[in-house]
């Protein structure tokens, strides 16, 4: 199946059993989404088991009781509607920017998936809305801020809750704003009046965190995956040791990325003509940021498969609060507590600024003309021209940007509802920030694989060495002839790499001389976010595999 059918292949969501696959379709838009009907039974069989409560008159937290600290006050049966109203309306008290539209599909769709796993008593009718108001693109309106990630993300889950009473506002595929009446009414089905316990497992859950930190863990794949192309064309221009990718080193330390990563960087670099031409170079070591890119990259992707597990398993959890049980007890408990999110969230961020930290290392060791061979700033007629001198700037301020927002947020926690919260995980923030270091990292990565273009084709137009010193470089015109037998001179790199090369070269020209640089960087910023890696790159991303 091609990746055009894939794209638009339906996903039936089975709870328990969605991957990460499933959800990175459902972050990039553009798929209907489904329920497995084998889901239904236990949504109808849960909800009946919280309508005999309630008949029978039993006091249980959740169903007929009020909320949090207020959990002693019982609440008569003719007010229970009332309750899950007041509760949807008087939680709905986030703040900041929306949510964007790929984490609001993945928030509806777990969220749909979360009572199908039959413990939260909510009707399947509100399941299909969820999923219709996802399949129509008619996206909640929920903002970014107001939740510390326990007793789940209430305030952002109760403006997704507000939609299906509705009240709140939803975004249309157009970019309009609508109320949320007018939305149901869009979708055919008419604004809910809420039973028993179903508000409060509509706002008690991970859904936000979680889609927040699955949004991160798809980014942060991609720029592990520029991170690794980006690597190998600086490897490239530096005319680079090969050696330190030999399987036996790798093995013989036996962590898993590390020997996936050098496998990788061998597969891309099959093939090069640049590899052999430098073989009695007499260079001894590369600098770190070359020579221990298992080392680093295996690590962050290490990191990543570790966080991609605990996602996929919470994306699949039954996280609201109480839950009920097949022999109808209602056990109240703390799955809404999003710690698992937040240590997952806190990992990727690590991972995130390492890949740019050494991206930007190695952007610098490009620049560096004792170190690289190439001309200062990669840019001819050196002194007239800065080349790509505040291009490093620029990514040594994003790096260092990343290794503040690196900060754990799952260390952190501040007491909520009369203490009754008194220990949160800050998980939504956790999850939050990632989007904008996936960005800074993107830039820096973009930038270095721009840099390292502009190195391969000086080399390949065999340049002599620059002066040393002076700042300014001894090249020949621009179009002088090679000269015979210089290393590099005229020679290709590894097929997969002369694509990418290509690739780069649609986005951005040679720099010749100094020009308006930041459009060039942008677009390179985009082609870091690509998904179309080469099979040997892609197969390691947790989401791929």
């Amino acid at each position: 199946m091609d990746n055009a059918s894939l794209t638009t292949q339906p996903i039936v969501l089975t709870p328990g059993d969605v991957d990460l696959k499933a959800l990175r379709r459902v972050h990039a838009g553009g798929v209907p989404l489904s329920l497995d009907p084998s889901a239904r039974a236990g949504l109808v069989a849960a909800q009946a088991k919280v309508r005999r409560i309630v008949e029978s008159g039993d006091v249980v937290y959740g169903i007929n009781t009020g909320f949090g600290k207020l959990a002693q006050t019982i609440i008569p049966t003719e007010r229970l509607a009332e309750l899950q109203r007041n509760l949807v309306l008087s939680h709905s008290a986030g703040t900041g920017e929306p949510l964007d539209a790929g984490v609001v599909r993945l928030v509806l769709a777990t969220k749909a998936v979360s009572p199908a796993r039959g413990h939260s008593g909510v009707r399947p009718e509100i399941v299909d809305a969820l999923l219709a108001l996802c399949n129509a693109g008619l996206l909640p309106r929920i903002p970014s801020k107001g939740s510390v990630g326990a007793s789940g993300d209430l305030a952002p889950l109760a403006h997704l809750a507000c939609v299906l009473i509705g009240e709140g506002e939803v975004a249309t595929p157009e970019g309009e704003v609508i109320g949320g009446a007018e939305a149901m009414k869009r979708i055919g089905i008419a604004p809910f009046v809420l039973g028993p316990k179903e508000g409060l497992a509509l706002l008690n859950g991970t859904q936000v965190s979680t889609a927040l930190a699955l949004a991160g863990l798809f980014g942060a794949e991609d720029v592990f995956a520029a991170g690794i192309m980006a690597g190998a064309l600086s490897l490239e221009a530096i005319q680079g040791s090969i050696k330190p990718f030999d399987a036996r080193i790798h093995i013989a330390r036996g962590q898993p990325g590390q020997i996936a990563v050098a496998a990788a960087m061998r597969a891309v670099l099959e093939g090069s003509e640049i590899v052999p031409s430098h073989a009695d170079c007499g260079r001894v070591q590369d600098p770190y940021s070359i020579r221990c890119v298992p080392q680093v990259m295996g690590a962050c992707l290490d990191n990543l498969a570790h966080a991609a597990r605990v996602l996929r398993t919470e994306a699949n959890a039954a996280s609201d609060n109480p839950l009920v049980f097949d022999n109808g007890d209602v056990i109240s408990g703390g799955n809404f507590h999003a710690e698992p999110v937040a240590f997952a969230a806190d990992i990727i961020a690590l991972a995130v600024a390492e890949i740019g930290a050494i991206s930007e290392r190695r952007m610098a060791l490009l620049l560096d003309s004792g170190l690289s061979g190439l001309p200062p700033f990669l840019v001819r007629d050196g002194g007239v021209n800065s080349g790509f001198m505040i291009a490093q700037v620029t990514a040594a301020a994003l790096a260092s940007e990343n290794k503040s927002l690196a900060h754990p947020a799952s260390v952190d926690s501040l007491p909520t509802s009369a203490n009754q919260e008194d220990h949160v995980s800050m998980a939504t923030f956790a999850g939050r920030r990632l989007a904008d270091m996936v960005q800074n990292t993107a830039v820096v990565v973009g930038i270095e694989a721009m840099a390292a273009a502009q190195g391969i084709e000086l080399k390949r137009g065999s340049m002599p060495a620059p002066t040393l010193g002076t700042g300014v470089s001894s090249l020949p015109p621009e179009g002088a002839q090679p000269a015979l037998g210089r290393p590099g001179a005229g020679l290709k790199s590894s097929p997969l790499l002369e694509a990418e090369f290509a690739a780069i070269r649609e986005r951005v020209a040679f720099i010749d001389q100094d020009r308006f640089l930041a459009p060039s960087i942008e677009a390179m910023r985009t082609w870091a976010r690509s998904s179309e890696w080469p099979e040997a790159v892609r197969s390691m991303l947790p989401s791929h595999a």
